[in-house]
């Protein structure tokens, strides 16, 4: 898989504070990319590096393998680093018409950036009358006029109420599915949930866990169980071998394991000890909890 882009031992300080402390990770195209960390942790820092707005103090990166300059792979990258800053008493197309203009992009692709936004129905608005959400699905729209390979986005989805939030991410999962690789910061864990393929957490600027979001969540995960006799049911699952420890919440217990375990041999096993399982559900921990183990202070 081909790879865009390739961050090896990162380094940036600020006096003191290390705000991105030996960063490597490698974005693969085809992939929507969340950088998840908490506000401070260094996510916007690794991408104004990488976007040459920040100098790094040391490490590398490159764009492509390494087959463009900088300079030159940048203009096959869309970004969104900043609030959206247009001419307020321009209308959404004059703006966009401006960005080709400046970029040298054909302005044919006004029309097809605003449809994919869904903003050609106010393509003759002022940028003024906008709201927050809408102003936000228009830099979305003038980061792609030039068909990038690869759309940046800085928490996208900050400051938006929830309709302009299922918005941008419903627009982020289109745009991934006509081809485009993703990268976004956030430090919203359903947000990243929801719509990446991968996951890189980030805290103090150290790389704490890279891979897919189904590889971080995909643990053995737990079972919730109940029957008429929670202790015979308790009693029983003690004897069990793929099982870590047994808590009680309510009237069900939760049963987590050492190794994986499907629902049917459990569910054998307590059937054989004479125990009628009245609910039996397997679940995985949420990226919420993940996160909060891979974050919390040591």
């Amino acid at each position: 898989m081909e790879t865009i882009l390739s961050i090896k031992n990162l380094h940036k300080r600020y006096g003191y504070v290390h705000a991105v402390n030996n960063v490597s990770l490698e974005i693969q195209k085809g992939n929507v990319y969340g950088i998840l960390g908490p506000n401070g942790s260094g996510k916007s820092t690794t991408l104004g590096i990488v976007l040459n707005v920040v100098n790094r103090t040391s490490g590398e990166f490159e764009w492509f393998g390494g087959k463009y300059s900088t300079h030159e792979a940048l203009k096959k990258v869309g970004a969104i680093i900043e609030r959206p800053n247009f001419y307020p008493y321009m209308t959404a197309q004059e703006n966009l018409e401006l960005v080709c203009k400046i970029k040298g992009i054909d302005y044919s692709k006004v029309t097809e950036k605003l449809e994919l936004v869904g903003l050609a129905e106010r393509k003759n608005s002022k940028f003024k009358t906008f709201s927050l959400g809408m102003k936000q699905r228009l830099a979305i729209a003038s980061a792609l006029l030039n068909d990038p390979e690869i759309l940046i986005l800085d928490e996208p989805t900050n400051g938006l109420d929830p309709q302009g939030i299922r918005q941008i991410r419903d627009l982020i999962r289109i745009i991934a599915n006509q081809g485009t690789t993703i990268l976004l910061a956030s430090h919203l864990l359903d947000e990243v949930e929801k719509v990446c393929s991968h996951v890189i957490v980030i805290r103090n600027g150290v790389t704490l866990y890279q891979g897919t979001v189904n590889g971080i969540t995909a643990n053995e995960g737990f079972f919730e169980l109940e029957s008429d006799n929670l202790e015979q049911l308790k009693s029983a699952l003690q004897h069990f071998s793929q099982i870590e420890k047994i808590e009680k919440e309510d009237k069900k217990l939760l049963v987590y394991l050492k190794n994986n375990l499907e629902p049917s041999e459990l569910n054998s096993y307590l059937f054989k000890q004479n125990i009628i399982l009245t609910h039996l559900v397997k679940r995985k921990h949420s990226l919420e909890e993940q996160f909060l183990e891979l974050t919390k202070q040591s």
